[in-house]
């Protein structure tokens, strides 16, 4: 029996006309516990997106608070400030929405939040759902999740908001606001660190969500260095078919506001609900008006670095900020006239003006004249002031002091390390005496395997290199010549054979594998964590016995680690939280 066809037709699908929302995001630098400073950058930023007749703008995960704060989250009184920052802000949003990252306290309890402010009223919360408990984080010894994905409808469009770590899992809250949420916008407020390869990966991670949400991602970092951590900032705009609209440079704080134009997901059918469950919505106030909206905007650059030049101006802000966070504006460093103290010297003059920065020449009877000559040139080369320090009267007054307990014993690596522990001294008392922070020139290699000395080369407020491996350290000694177009670095630092010249004839070599050699396995051990069974069955140009040994220098010297100064990190794996192995172990492999 054949069934009368229906004379219903179906209703045309309603079309949802473009909408052009106008997205600024403030790439800011803060400082932890700076409260009053944060929030005039948040006023500052918010001011000048509203000048430019910004629909929204964003700042950076746990703006007002600064990040990471660490334990001072235990502190009631920090609780507190940070709050009432936070309502010192809302009134300063008449006419713009704005996401803030802050600390919310509810109960007993606290969230890493984004403040969702809209024309002068806090209209709630996202907190964040997936807390990083990895690496350098550790969010979850402070924070509780968040459950409730959160949305706000302005001018048409739907806009999600999530917190860092959410953005990173495909299945995380963004999938739910995105395709059940029916959001056209997704933001991210994040606070993610550099290291080598992360920008890149980062970016090709959003452009994969934007694909799988359907979605405009606007991605706000934060940039600046805070103790061991430096933020590159590469903010980023990326529309749903994964292609960038936008994108922010790195190592600098700046405003960027872009148009983006949108056509708004259909509303929901019958099947759906317009109010999915499970989601917060929020209605948040229409903000500049459209004849505004055709105000030609300034034009957004980006300059791509290559790696090399990456990792260099993270290690110039990451000591700038050290430096002039604590309160401090002059450095002082020793000059041996290897590359190490090269680098670091170079690093400090960019980051804080050669007028701040005094190179230590301490000669010893074994410093050779071309140590000395190659030191005065680069001091030369670099415009900063010298101090020379000879230290062979100390040494004799060490023999002299020591004479009878070494009587009858033989010299060796302890007369080599008074060396080290005199210079350290000399170092710390100018520092005393000046206000100067002694930055330290030990380099990843150098310190994973103890081939430094506590309390001598180690002494020192700040390890510019900690993190860096020597060979990288001569890349980087190459890069500063080729961007300067001459020899800042004197060629001969960069040739000659590495040596402590703490004895006579003495290379690095004597004691350690070649760089490139003893980089390989450090590299494998310590940042990809293979197994010492697994690195003796790899083709690393060493023999097994020197692989053994490397390992066990390198476990064997956690407790130097442990007393070292902070320095900034640069690689997957950084010595510190990244790595975290106790000093009393029987462990080995």
């Amino acid at each position: 029996m054949k069934t009368k066809a229906s004379n219903k037709r179906k209703k045309p699908a309603v079309a949802v006309p473009p909408v052009t929302l106008r997205v600024a995001i403030a790439q800011i630098n803060t400082v932890v516990g700076d409260f009053k400073a944060n929030a005039l950058k948040v006023k500052t930023g918010i001011k000048e997106a509203r000048q430019l007749n910004a629909d929204v703008v964003l700042f950076p995960e746990l703006t007002l608070s600064g990040y990471p704060p660490e334990d001072l989250l235990h502190k009631q009184g920090f609780i507190k400030e940070n709050q009432a920052t936070l309502e010192h802000i809302v009134p300063q949003t008449k006419g713009i929405t704005a996401v803030v990252g802050t600390i919310e306290p509810s109960g007993n309890k606290l969230y890493n939040s984004a403040a969702l402010i809209a024309n002068g009223k806090l209209l709630g919360y996202c907190r964040k759902t997936i807390l990083p408990n990895y690496g350098v984080f550790d969010e979850k010894r402070y924070f509780h999740e968040g459950i409730t994905p959160v949305r706000f409808t302005q001018n048409g469009v739907t806009l999600g908001i999530t917190v860092c770590e959410d953005i990173w899992f495909a299945d995380g809250p963004g999938r739910k606001l995105c395709l059940d949420g029916n959001v056209d916008v997704l933001l991210n407020i994040s606070s993610s660190p550099f290291s080598t390869g992360k920008g890149q990966n980062r970016e090709e991670m959003i452009r994969a969500r934007a694909r799988q949400y359907k979605s405009v991602i606007v991605y706000a970092n934060l940039v600046g260095g805070q103790d061991e951590l430096v933020f590159d900032g590469q903010s980023l705009i990326i529309d749903p078919k994964g292609k960038q609209v936008a994108h922010g440079n790195s190592f600098v704080e700046e405003m960027m506001v872009t148009d983006i134009a949108i056509q708004p997901k259909p509303p929901a059918t019958k099947n759906k609900k317009s109010k999915p469950e499970g989601i917060k919505t929020y209605r948040a106030t229409p903000t500049a008006k459209p004849s505004l909206k055709k105000k030609p905007l300034p034009k957004l650059t980006f300059t791509k670095r290559e790696e090399i030049e990456e990792v260099y101006e993270a290690l110039v802000l990451g000591t700038r900020d050290y430096i002039l966070k604590n309160g401090f504006q002059k450095v002082a460093i020793g000059l041996s006239g290897g590359v190490d103290s090269a680098m670091t010297v170079a690093i400090a003059a960019d980051a804080l003006g050669p007028e701040n920065v005094t190179g230590v020449l301490m000669p010893s009877p074994y410093t050779s004249d071309a140590s000395g000559d190659d030191s005065l040139t680069l001091a030369k080369n670099l415009d900063i002031k010298t101090l020379t320090l000879p230290i062979e009267d100390a040494m004799k007054a060490y023999e002299s002091v020591l004479s009878d307990v070494f009587k009858e014993t033989a010299a060796d690596i302890t007369e080599e390390n008074i060396q080290a522990r005199i210079r350290g001294n000399l170092l710390m008392a100018l520092s005393n005496k000046f206000g100067w922070v002694v930055l330290t020139t030990g380099n990843k290699s150098e310190i994973s395997v103890g081939y430094c000395t506590l309390y001598g080369d180690m002494a020192g407020g700040f390890a510019v290199l900690k993190d860096v491996p020597k060979t990288w350290v001569y890349e980087l000694a190459v890069f500063v010549n080729r961007r300067k177009q001459k020899s800042v670095i004197p060629e001969n630092i960069i040739t000659r054979e590495p040596t402590a010249e703490l004895r006579p004839d003495q290379k690095d070599t004597d004691s350690l594998p070649p760089y490139p050699l003893l980089d390989k396995v450090l590299s494998a051990y310590i940042e990809e964590d293979i197994s010492l069974e697994t690195l003796l069955k790899m083709k690393l140009g060493l023999p097994s016995k020197e692989i053994k040994r490397i390992v066990r220098m390198v476990d064997a010297n956690e407790y130097k680690r442990r007393q070292g100064p902070p320095g900034v990190k640069i690689t997957p794996k950084a010595f510190g939280k990244d790595r975290r192995l106790p000093i009393t172990n029987r462990f080995k492999g």
